[in-house]
């Protein structure tokens, strides 16, 4: 099967990270997955939720949002509607907790670091994209942290990145774009570590219920992208003492 636009089944669409796209925050990068654009940047703020008082531990936390010219149809800024929608709400709680999960919050010490991911062009994926991005970002802001002297140890146990897998038309593909997502028969989204550890998989049968096999093939070809994605997250953050040795 040759896609839409040209790629084998078990191809990522062209990604670039661009690390320190802005000045003023802490950590910062525009990932660029295909047509997909999000600006995902990181601030570190010198003080945790109440629930944290005197824990002697850090959060991490993410908000996400689509500019209204992201997509072909204009999208109203939710803060006109006065509240985030609940598809916004569940995409920024999935980030949140995926970034959580690989984060040392003691080691983080007392403060939260938020991960602002703002779509600007939307074509598929722009939630994978925010947490592959936003990792980077994160990790960013903790270097600064470690340059400062502020943190003294590791502060992630791993990378995590994100990617979509589905079937289309009867074939496993890896990343869909709109197109495809629009199309599938079988839609996933997955979350995972650099060791191989599962943080959230997402499917949902479009039309037809899909067997366990059909999911084992999925989480392969996810296993595929993410691989990838998360060679270039490494180049983007370039600073190992960050991590856990393993």
């Amino acid at each position: 099967m040759t896609r839409h636009d040209g790629r084998p089944p078990s191809a990522l669409r062209p990604v670039r990270l661009e690390p320190n796209w802005l000045k003023t925050a802490d950590g910062s990068v525009l990932i660029t997955v295909g047509e997909t654009r999000v600006l995902c940047a990181a601030t570190v703020e010198d003080k945790v939720p109440p629930f944290l008082k005197d824990a002697g531990e850090g959060w991490v936390t993410a908000e996400y949002s689509m500019l209204p010219a992201s997509t072909s149809t204009r999208t109203s800024r939710e803060v006109a509607k006065g509240r985030p929608s609940g598809r916004t709400m569940e995409i920024q709680r999935l980030i949140g907790r995926a970034l959580r999960s690989v984060v040392d919050r003691k080691a983080l010490g007392p403060r939260t670091i938020w991960v602002d991911c703002d779509v600007l062009q939307a074509d598929g994926g722009t939630r994978t994209a925010s947490i592959t991005g936003g990792f980077v970002a994160l990790a960013l802001a903790a270097a600064k942290l470690r340059e400062k002297g502020i943190v003294t140890r590791p502060v992630f146990s791993s990378l995590v990145a994100a990617v979509s897998v589905g079937m289309v038309t009867g074939t496993p593909v890896l990343d869909l774009d709109y197109i495809e997502d629009s199309a599938a028969d079988v839609d996933m989204n997955v979350v995972r570590t650099d060791d191989g550890r599962y943080i959230e998989v997402q499917g949902t049968a479009e039309t037809t219920p899909f067997r366990r096999g059909r999911l084992m093939e999925l989480l392969d070809l996810a296993d595929v992208g993410i691989d990838r994605l998360q060679e270039m997250q490494r180049e983007a953050i370039g600073d190992t003492s960050l991590f856990v040795p393993k």
